[in-house]
């Protein structure tokens, strides 16, 4: 698990900042595609979370983001797209905070923070 947690946090970043760089410089419709993959990982991710309950406690940080995504993936359709394409960023940086806090408070052997 904290393999698959590893590249997780690391992937999500390097896909936020990597699609965030290529949409400055380039200027042209690259953002769109961002959202997507970025996204698109974010789901397999969640979806690797859920199978193996990992994290996914009820009323948890991760369970209450996953409810929101279902909101949300529930309601782009009826309107509420507009609101994702503003809201959509600020979800994947709080998805990677999600995975760094997982990945470096929680997991974390109790004699580990003695140092």
């Amino acid at each position: 698990m904290k393999k698959f947690k590893t590249a997780d946090l690391y992937i999500s970043i390097a896909l936020i900042i990597g699609f965030l760089i290529v949409s400055l410089i380039r200027r042209d419709g690259t953002f769109v595609v961002g959202y997507f993959v970025v996204g698109g990982w974010q789901v397999i991710s969640m979806i690797m979370h859920v199978v193996n309950k990992w994290f996914t406690e009820k009323w948890g940080v991760r369970f209450i983001y996953h409810l929101i995504t279902l909101v949300a993936l529930v309601t782009a359709p009826l309107g509420g797209f507009y609101v994702l394409l503003f809201v959509a960023p600020f979800m994947a940086v709080f998805y990677a905070w999600i995975c760094y806090n997982e990945l470096h408070v929680k997991m974390v052997r109790p004699l580990d923070q003695l140092k």
